[in-house]
């Protein structure tokens, strides 16, 4: 058992998910428990990826000229 687990839950799977958990904990060498834990794990880490396309447009209400900006912040990089 792994010392960080506080807590544990009940989670209700159909035959068939607990067929198929069951093939795919086999074929890895892992307890159901542990690939749960990995499947939580990669889905939670997705979830709070920043969502990109919320950035497009972030700038449209300013009167800015992109490229000139861009090639302002350019040469400060090179001084």
């Amino acid at each position: 058992m792994h010392d960080d687990v506080i807590m544990r839950t009940i989670v209700d799977l159909t035959d068939e998910q607990v067929k198929s958990l069951a093939a795919l904990c086999a074929a890895k060498g892992i307890s159901r428990a542990e690939a749960v834990r990995r499947a939580v794990a990669r889905w939670l880490a997705e979830e709070h990826r920043p969502d990109r396309t919320r950035a497009f447009g972030a700038w449209r209400h300013k009167s800015l000229d992109g490229v000139a900006t861009v090639r302002r912040l350019r040469d400060e990089w090179e001084r």
